[in-house]
């Protein structure tokens, strides 16, 4: 709220100054009642007189901001998206760099229509820079278009740390809260298994088997994402579903 100081010199300064401000400012002293004001707004002796220069406090009535409605604990989703079906054809390949089947690519397509239709479309994506996941993010991208929009890191070493057992989830868990912010709400983190498994798993305290394509939907609260991951804890996270690319896994 805020305060301004007005200097009134004559009376009819200061009438005119009432009527003109009343319906927005709050009086915290009154003068004599000018003719074309009702007698209610103020009150006052009436004199001949000029009165003595005097200075009227006025207090202006201003929008504020709830800071602490900005900052209610909200609900933020975490999708773990294990990549889709790779091809084994070239054995001459690195592990790393083993591209998707022909099963794998229509995997990533229907994936990627199941999670819009549920609405779990994130804003955020942290991705594994390996060749299969990188493709099943493309062919996502292609199919939906809040995919694309998303904002979108490769991660190195999401490739190496789920093959370390018990390392997954407190590595995501760092992750997550380096590159997101407070008003991103749903975050996807693509990888592989063992470990992507295993972290959903220790997430939601939940047994959770993730094969090819499969997605783990999660949830908690928090005014961030460092609360979320505070407050719920290992095996706190609320466990929605899990997705699958089709009815046949």
């Amino acid at each position: 709220m805020g305060v301004g100081i007005l200097q009134l010199n004559s009376k009819s300064t200061m009438n005119a100054a009432l009527c003109n401000i009343y319906p927005i400012f709050k009086f915290s002293e009154t003068h004599s009642q000018p003719s074309r004001c009702p007698s209610s707004w103020i009150s006052g002796r009436s004199s001949n007189r000029l009165p003595t220069p005097r200075s009227l406090v006025i207090e202006t009535v201003e929008d504020q901001v709830d800071e602490e409605t900005r900052s209610e604990s909200v609900a933020r989703r975490l999708i773990l998206l294990r990549h889709a079906k790779s091809s084994w054809t070239d054995r001459s390949l690195r592990d790393h760099d083993r591209p998707l089947s022909k099963a794998g690519r229509a995997d990533a397509i229907n994936i990627s229509h199941k999670l819009q239709q549920l609405g779990w479309i994130p804003e955020l994506i942290l991705c594994s820079d390996a060749m299969r996941t990188r493709e099943t993010l493309k062919i996502m991208q292609e199919q939906v278009r809040g995919f694309s929009e998303a904002e979108v890191h490769f991660i190195s070493s999401f490739y190496s740390i789920a093959a370390m057992d018990g390392q997954t989830a407190e590595h995501l868990q760092q992750a997550i809260c380096k590159f997101s912010r407070d008003e991103i709400l749903t975050v996807m983190c693509m990888g592989h298994n063992r470990g992507w498994e295993e972290a959903a798993s220790m997430f939601s305290g939940a047994s959770i088997e993730l094969k090819t394509c499969n997605a783990a939907l999660l949830e908690a609260t928090g005014k961030s994402w460092e609360e979320a991951f505070n407050l719920a804890g290992l095996g706190g996270w609320k466990l929605h579903g899990i997705v699958k690319p089709n009815t046949s896994q």
